[in-house]
């Protein structure tokens, strides 16, 4: 008796654990969203907790990944609130969407009341199984100007003594050729209290700040801003050359910083805050952040896959 009450109950987890992972809803999700008269990307990840609570993230057009603590789910439709981060004051922003046809239609609700809408499709998984063959290096700085690149908005981005620099907050810089898979080499310095970022194909944000001395963060220097966490803080003090050499296969990625391996080939979930767009399955450019502080470049070479 006591056998079949034992199997009874592993059926039914088992039962219960298999609902949960066929629930359409649950997944990863590349938003686009009309916002102020622009096309913005955002994404969100919904996953269950325990028997029956749905929980997620959500990145916005810009700041970090936010913490969802309850998705309500109502016959494929999904309702939830986050506190704001980076927006203007107000109140909550409030999601409401609708499972048709695969894709996620919905509608945002902004901090000043304000309604947006929305629709997301499943992001890819990005698995590559082949075995790596790299081709030969592009120097996408030549250290005299800014060929093979271009400036998101009024360009302040000047080439001096074989530096690349942004004296001050302005455009980000986008290469113009896109990429997949790769190796970068990438050679970098900023003065006291600066803040800029690389983003890898135009999606994925590797952070660049004056963060010498402080613990370790996925928000701080060498982290995958708002997503992944180096082992260590290994940031130089401002002023100095340091380096990132970044490995990025698929979602996954290896971050060298000033030689010390301090992301070790980790999935990197989705965009980050200031993606150029949600298009994860399509090659993309390197963006470099412009609009936040005074940043300076003197190497930038790109080992591409086969």
């Amino acid at each position: 008796m006591k056998f079949i009450v034992l199997f009874l109950a592993i059926c039914l987890l088992t039962l219960c654990v298999t609902a949960q992972e066929v629930n359409p809803l649950e997944g990863r999700w590349d938003i686009e969203m009309d916002f102020e008269g622009k096309k913005v990307p955002s994404w969100l990840e919904i996953r269950h907790s325990g028997h029956a609570t749905l929980v997620g993230r959500f990145v916005f057009a810009f700041g970090s990944a936010r913490p969802i603590a309850e998705i309500v789910e109502n016959e494929g439709s999904i309702g939830f609130a986050i506190p704001r981060q980076w927006e203007p004051e107000g109140g909550d922003m409030e999601f409401n969407a609708e499972l048709i046809d695969s894709e996620l239609i919905g509608t945002m609700t902004y901090v000043d009341g304000k309604q947006y809408n929305w629709k997301a499709s499943r992001a890819p998984d990005l698995i590559r199984t082949s075995s790596v063959k790299w081709e030969n290096p592009i120097v996408l700085f030549n250290g005299s100007d800014l060929s093979g690149w271009h400036a998101e908005g009024e360009n302040q981005w000047v080439v001096e003594n074989g530096i690349l620099k942004s004296p001050q907050s302005g455009s980000n810089l986008i290469s113009d050729e896109k990429f997949t898979d790769f190796k970068a080499h990438i050679e970098f310095r900023y003065p006291k209290g600066s803040n800029s970022g690389v983003y890898l194909r135009g999606r994925y944000e590797v952070q660049i700040a004056d963060n010498i001395g402080l613990p370790a963060s996925d928000i701080y220097f060498s982290g995958i801003y708002g997503f992944l966490e180096p082992n260590e803080n290994v940031a130089k003090a401002a002023g100095e050359w340091q380096t990132y050499d970044i490995t990025l296969i698929g979602r996954r990625v290896t971050v060298v910083a000033n030689g010390k391996t301090v992301i070790n080939d980790q999935t990197i979930p989705g965009i980050t805050g200031g993606a150029i767009d949600s298009k994860e399955g399509e090659p993309g450019p390197f963006l470099i952040q412009g609009d936040h502080g005074p940043i300076e470049f003197r190497k930038f070479v790109v080992t591409p896959v086969q």
